[in-house]
């Protein structure tokens, strides 16, 4: 599998965020007497929250310059 990239990232976010707004309009709903649902609201934000995450983490990433920043202090009594 290859690595994702943040703009990759952002596309799904994006996508998932159009989702939830289109099934926050309507979740299910009749055309020449068939039935359609869209999918679960939940479920989408999870999804949302999982993109939204990784963006975050993509672009801190890309901030930091791929490292991670981790300072130890030991006190001391002198």
């Amino acid at each position: 599998m290859a690595a994702i990239t943040l703009e990759i990232a952002k596309k799904h976010l994006g996508m998932w965020l159009e989702a939830e707004s289109q099934v926050a309009i309507n979740q299910a709903y009749t055309i020449g007497g068939k039935s359609f649902t869209r999918a679960n609201l939940g479920e989408i934000r999870k999804q949302v929250e999982y993109w939204g995450n990784k963006v975050t983490l993509l672009e801190n990433t890309a901030k930091n310059k791929g490292r991670n920043r981790v300072y130890r202090i030991v006190p001391r009594d002198l």
